[in-house]
Parts: C-alpha cells; sequence; structure tokens
C-alpha cells in the first residue's frame, strides 16, 4: 500500500522506521500485519502537520524533543478494557491474596499495587472498589494503587474518572450504586467514580521501557494484556524488573492470553494467569 489514493505516500521504508521508533521508544513490536493499522492511525497526525509523505514524518519524529513522539505514542496504542475485565482476578485479590496482605500488613504497615497500563482507568478503579470491599476500615491503612500508562491521553481520561453510562451496565448494580455517580443535566448518560475510590489511586504516564522513579516494594502488579505487544527479550527484562520490586510472595496477574513459559523464572503458577513471586 502506497497511500496515494488517501494523498499520503506509505513506502516499505516509511513501515521499517515507524516501527523501529515504535520499539525503541516504546517496546511496542509491530509485525508486519499491523501496516494498515499503522497507517490508518497515523494519517491523522500527518494531517496535523501539513504532510503527505510518511518519510517526512519520519524525519519529524526522528528530530523530536518529545512531544511529536507523545503523540505517535499515543496514536499507535492499543487501549482496550473494561470495568473487572477478566472477573476472576478481582475475585482472586479480594478473596484470597488481600486477607495475606492483611497479615503482612502488620509488619510492613503498607499495601501496595500496581496497575501497569492501566489504559482510561477501569482496571484500578475496578482494583480499588475490590480493595475498599475487602478492607472494611482501609481508611485507617496505608493502601494506596499506582496507575501507569505510555499513553498520557489515557491517564488524564483515567483522572477525570467519567465513563459513558454504558459502561458500567455489566456490574452489579449494588455496586454501581455504591461506587458511582450518575450525571444529571448535560451530564446525563455519563457516570463519574466515587471520590473514596479516586482517593485510593495515583495516575502517572510512565513508558515500562523507561527508568521507572517507584521506590519501595509493590504487593501485587497487574500487568495484563500490556506484553503481547512487546518480543520476548522485552518481556524477559520487564518481568525481571518487576520481580525486583515486589515484595517476596507477592502476586503479578497477566492477561488471559499471555503466559511467563519460558519468559521468567522468578513467579510460580498458582491460578489462571495469576503467578507469585518467588525469587
Amino acid at each position: 500500500m502506497t497511500g496515494d489514493e488517501a494523498g499520503f505516500e506509505f513506502t516499505d521504508a516509511d513501515f521499517n522506521c515507524l516501527r523501529q521508533l515504535a520499539g525503541r521508544h516504546t517496546g511496542i513490536s509491530l509485525s508486519d500485519h499491523k501496516r494498515d493499522l499503522v497507517y490508518g492511525r497515523l494519517t491523522r497526525r500527518l494531517r496535523a502537520h501539513g504532510l503527505v509523505r510518511f518519510r517526512d514524518y519520519c524525519a519529524l519524529l526522528e528530530n523530536d524533543a518529545g512531544d511529536e513522539l507523545e503523540q505517535f505514542t499515543n496514536a499507535i496504542t492499543t487501549n482496550l478494557t473494561s470495568f473487572f475485565r477478566e472477573l476472576h482476578h478481582f475475585e482472586f485479590l479480594g478473596h484470597e491474596v488481600v486477607p495475606m496482605l492483611l497479615e503482612r500488613y502488620r509488619q510492613t504497615r503498607r499495601l501496595r499495587i500496581w496497575s501497569a497500563g492501566c489504559s482510561s482507568g477501569e482496571e484500578p478503579y475496578s482494583l480499588a472498589i475490590t480493595l475498599r470491599e475487602a478492607i472494611t476500615d482501609i481508611d485507617r491503612r496505608d493502601v494506596r494503587i499506582l496507575a501507569t500508562d505510555v499513553d498520557s491521553d489515557m491517564v488524564q481520561t483515567a483522572v477525570a474518572g467519567i465513563y459513558p453510562e454504558d459502561r458500567i451496565q455489566n456490574i452489579d448494580s449494588s455496586v454501581v450504586q455504591r461506587w458511582f455517580l450518575r450525571g444529571k443535566g448535560t451530564n446525563s448518560g455519563k457516570v463519574r467514580v466515587a471520590q473514596d475510590l479516586r482517593r485510593l489511586v495515583t495516575f502517572r504516564q510512565l513508558n515500562l521501557i523507561d527508568s521507572w522513579p517507584m521506590r519501595g516494594e509493590f504487593d501485587a502488579i497487574f500487568c495484563r494484556n500490556v506484553v503481547i505487544y512487546f518480543d520476548k527479550p522485552t518481556q524477559r527484562v520487564l518481568f525481571d524488573r518487576f520481580a525486583h520490586i515486589m515484595h517476596p510472595d507477592s502476586y503479578l496477574f497477566i492477561g488471559h492470553s499471555e503466559t511467563l513459559h519460558n519468559v521468567s523464572d522468578r513467579f510460580q503458577l498458582i491460578g489462571k494467569t495469576i503467578y507469585r513471586r518467588i525469587r
């Protein structure tokens, strides 16, 4: 495909340049079958700069100080999420993990969970609901959720905590009543996450392949449907870095199509895509 029919010249060299940039700056591995997707998502960026050749956009990215690289990253990132996606993870967290973490809390006096690849915020807010319903005295404890994503636009959406009403249609009505506020007037058809949930979560823009500013150890990490976009060497490095900042016997939750088999020996599979750090 050249893109000539839409006024954009897109060559093999252009695509190779873009996927090299994606790998270098985000860790995302763009295979050949993603070529049409890349073309479709980036034409808006070419229009924004008045360009008609992807070659010129590649040159812009190569010389960019950061802003357009951020826009490029936002454009190629896939953001598919929902509240309580892969429900068994949240059930396991609330029923099995939290009681053990509260025992540990007696020594550590803190509980930390990281949503790594939080997209528009549904995952960390689902975590917040799970923790609030499992820990009755949570406001007297030092409990925090860190939520990060490489896509700065998604982080801003997550911070706002406002969603179309149809995003909560599959959540139990009693949970909705406790933790969501329905919009009125001009906000009709929207819901906002309750302030008690938002207080538990800190949102930050973070590229997983860059340096991490966090200090201290995490009790659980949710990194689901993220590493499927990374090649195996990048996955190995990432999971090793996760292990380094996790408590012994802490928990790692990954996506339904992901596995640590032949990727990391620092975790033991204990449930469906649920792992415990063992070394």
